[in-house]
């Protein structure tokens, strides 16, 4: 909003310059969003404490190991939703389609979140909102995401799907790519609700890849550096750094208050948007494939899930004490502070090998 209406008035009053470039705006993002999370945050823990007065928030296969967490509130991600979604009005331009492309994942999936987070308040109980209807509204949202990147995109570009480590090699997908687009935004949404399991675990790699998709975007979206690099330069997605930014003050801001002991948690609220969003900038960035490797944490989260329930079916026994894997090495008897400690440097490891597929052409 402020790009839309004081950028115009550069040419009269040269301090107004400053919102025409995407570094000031991206820090200012990154600032207001953390600010807006310590001014809501204080409340908004009181509040959800006096709505959430006997209901449990421990997942009932770990009522045991964490019965010292029963009674924190969950539903942050409200917080992260509220601080992210204003900063991202007030600073990007919001001329640009990619941006409320993005914003309708994250907002949408958000509220996906938000009621299953709140039927379990609501209810008194763990389980929430079924899973089947998840999955049907993540399909609803994606679909109408997918069908506005395709009309956002350039031609040559808006159906493909970029490999890294080649210069300008594409796969062109046809229609296939509105499922590639729904198996991307549904995949990381769900692999970051099933890391966000420890104090602290999931928020510090939101920010990693959201500084990441920050570094990514604004190269894309300038012709000069995808021309030096031999990445795609796809129109407009440097705008997609300025919501970056505030993605980063946000996590940071919520880190605050999730920081072992947690005040707070995420919650699906947090999680699933958080995912979805990270998705939608990578699909339109043309760098999926490489929030595989930068989210490569998520993955690995996801694929542990995945490897027990298809070991259990197949041979009746686990593969993992417990999964996802962050509760293995908890039967393992590591720390929760050591696990996380651990998984962050594991997320900042392969947040700069993804980022080395810039310069691997």
């Amino acid at each position: 909003m402020l790009y839309n209406l004081l950028s115009p008035l550069a040419e009269d009053f040269i301090f107004f310059n400053l919102f025409r470039y995407l570094t000031f705006r991206t820090g200012g993002a990154i600032v207001t969003s953390l600010i807006l999370c310590f001014l809501i945050a204080p409340r908004l823990i009181l509040w959800l404490k006096s709505k959430q007065a006997g209901a449990s928030n421990i997942r009932a296969y770990l009522e045991e190991a964490h019965a010292a967490k029963a009674g924190t509130p969950t539903m942050g991600g409200l917080m992260i939703l509220l601080s992210v979604s204003v900063s991202t009005l007030l600073w990007a331009d919001l001329a640009n389609p990619l941006v409320w492309i993005a914003m309708l994942v994250m907002v949408g999936y958000g509220m996906i979140g938000f009621a299953d987070d709140y039927l379990k308040l609501t209810k008194k109980n763990s389980k929430g909102l079924s899973g089947r209807k998840k999955i049907l509204f993540q399909l609803l949202i994606g679909t109408v995401a997918a069908l506005g990147i395709i009309a956002s995109m350039p031609e040559h570009l808006h159906m493909h799907v970029a490999i890294p480590f080649f210069k300008h090699f594409f796969i062109y997908l046809s229609w296939f790519f509105i499922p590639w687009v729904l198996f991307v935004l549904i995949g990381a949404s769900n692999a970051v609700n099933l890391t966000d399991g420890l104090d602290g675990l999931a928020i510090v790699p939101v920010a990693i890849c959201a500084a990441s998709f920050g570094l990514i975007a604004y190269l894309v979206g300038r012709a000069d550096f995808a021309a030096y690099l031999h990445i795609p330069f796809v129109p407009g997605t440097g705008e997609l750094a300025v919501l970056c930014g505030a993605l980063i003050g946000g996590s940071m801001g919520f880190l605050w208050y999730n920081a072992p002991p947690a005040a707070i948690f995420m919650g699906d609220t947090g999680s699933l948007a958080m995912g979805g969003v990270l998705a939608a900038i990578a699909i339109m960035t043309k760098h999926e494939l490489v929030l595989a490797i930068i989210g490569g944490l998520f993955v690995m989260e996801a694929v542990s899930v995945i490897l027990q329930v298809a070991s259990f079916k197949l041979t009746g026994k686990r593969m993992f004490a417990m999964a996802p894997i962050h509760h293995h090495f908890e039967k393992k008897g590591w720390s929760e502070p050591t696990i996380v400690i651990r998984f962050w440097i594991i997320a900042v490891v392969l947040a700069l090998i993804g980022l080395s597929t810039l310069k691997l052409r």
